[in-house]
């Protein structure tokens, strides 16, 4: 693992359209997670997103690339190896601007990193290396050729551009109701998990907190009955000094059992502060299910409304058909009626050559 996670972030990916050089296209239908990495061995920073096992975005920064921000929630890089431009919508401006300067940051490392590269390589070079003419570097794998330090020229993108890749005309809404149900589908069955591991450790935390009160009760019972012995042994003895430090001992003891419960109070608020968070959680998991229940709702409407759209275009479809019939059926006519007449005028020209 020489690689490690340095920063993420959550966002949508795109990528310039490779035909028109100008329009977005998405490359994940929902927000992704994406990090910023850092390679130990061979001292560069990678920007890696993932959705599922495909890799989104695998950018290599380089001194001279440039995060441009074209909006309040959108920002975009050009990656010249890749030869593409990749844009980022985030959820608020905050997070562009944190992303921005952590691009910054990770650039400038970059090109300390670089300029120390050059200085180390200048030093052990012989003279047959200098004569080459080019950089070292380490053997790349497919996955690691990521930009260059000469940006390819890319075409402006507008500064309109959304976050959120919106739906083509001829998208359904029955496939969008799908995808918001798959998803709040797993939301939930996250939660059910979270929730079966929360309810272990309340019945664990109500276990503890039962045992924590029957010792309390027991140093209790025991604090009394150190203070009654004091007592008794106040009256009884007639040694001042030897009852006196045996007072001091069960004082002490007495102290320490005081601060011992104090201590298992302070547990118990601790335990009742996570039950109420439980509580709290069991709370949105209701909610989240209901929201589940009425995509589902909403699901089942855009079905029958497809399905009365699939039976009006079929109705559409026969009554055009009937009406070509209908049509042909005229011309057939028409062309009987035209040859009748064209025989009746035949027949009339005819007659008055005789005449």
């Amino acid at each position: 693992f020489r690689e490690q996670p340095i920063f993420s972030t959550r966002a949508h990916v795109f990528q310039i359209d490779p035909n028109t050089k100008k329009n977005w296209v998405p490359t994940s239908k929902h927000a992704v997670t994406v990090s910023y990495f850092y390679d130990s061995t061979r001292n560069v920073y990678r920007i890696i997103s993932l959705d599922g096992s495909k890799a989104i975005i695998n950018s290599t920064i380089t001194p001279n690339m440039t995060f441009t921000k074209t909006s309040q929630k959108f920002g975009q890089w050009a990656d010249s190896r890749a030869n593409t431009v990749y844009g980022l919508g985030f959820s608020s401006e905050h997070h562009l601007s944190k992303f921005a300067e952590k691009f910054q940051e990770f650039k400038e490392a970059a090109r300390i990193a670089k300029e120390k590269s050059h200085e180390k390589m200048e030093l052990t070079s012989t003279p047959s290396q200098e004569s080459a003419g080019g950089d070292i570097q380490s053997p790349l794998t497919p996955e690691s050729i990521n930009g260059t330090d000469d940006e390819r020229a890319m075409p402006e993108v507008t500064q309109n551009s959304e976050p959120r890749a919106e739906p083509t005309q001829n998208a359904l809404p029955f496939t969008h109701s799908s995808t918001i149900s798959k998803h709040w589908e797993a939301e939930l069955a996250t939660l059910k998990g979270n929730n079966a591991k929360l309810t272990a450790a309340l019945l664990e935390s109500t276990a503890n907190v039962k045992q924590w009160k029957q010792q309390l009760a027991a140093y209790q019972e025991e604090a009394e009955r150190l203070h009654k012995r004091v007592t008794e042994l106040e009256c009884v003895s007639s040694q001042a000094n030897a009852v006196h430090t045996h007072k001091t001992e069960l004082n002490q003891t007495i102290q320490e059992l005081e601060s011992t419960l104090k201590k298992k109070e302070e547990e118990i608020e601790g335990l009742k502060q996570e039950i109420e968070n439980a509580r709290e959680l069991q709370a949105q998991r209701d909610s989240l299910t209901q929201k589940l229940q009425e995509v589902e709702i909403r699901n089942k409407d855009l079905e029958g409304q497809l399905s009365d759209l699939e039976q009006c275009l079929e109705k559409s479809q026969n009554e055009q058909e009937a009406f070509c019939n209908n049509l042909k059926t005229l011309l057939e006519i028409l062309d009987g009626k035209i040859f009748e007449l064209t025989e009746l005028r035949d027949n009339l020209a005819k007659l008055i050559e005789c005449s």
